[in-house]
């Protein structure tokens, strides 16, 4: 898959888990454009390292699926991902991850 492929299959925006409950827009989409505190996981890579990722998901469906109904979350465009991210220390955002229970917990992040 070429990376026009890929960008052509992304998503418009990503479901994130956040930490609290936040203000939203009828779309979903944080109501300011103050602090979002998002649910952060380390994960360990192929060789062994620990990296710092945020988790995000297609669809808000896919987000309770994986994290529960009582998970508060917020939809970003997918092109402001990473700025939302910026200063967070989240090295990669995981897409649709499936959550095992011991998963839960997590560092929060201002984006």
């Amino acid at each position: 898959m070429t990376p026009t492929e890929a960008a052509q299959d992304a998503p418009e925006a990503l479901v994130l888990p956040t930490l609290t409950e936040m203000p939203q827009n009828p779309d979903g989409s944080p109501l300011s454009d103050g602090t979002v505190d998002v649910t952060l996981v380390n994960v360990t890579g192929n060789e062994g390292e620990e990296q710092l990722v945020a988790l995000a998901f297609t669809s808000v469906s896919l987000l309770v699926e994986a994290m529960g109904e009582t998970q508060p979350w917020v939809i970003i465009p997918t092109d402001a991902v990473g700025k939302a991210l910026s200063g967070s220390g989240a090295t990669a955002v995981l897409i649709d991850p499936q959550l095992a229970d011991s998963a839960e917990g997590g560092s929060a992040a201002s984006g």
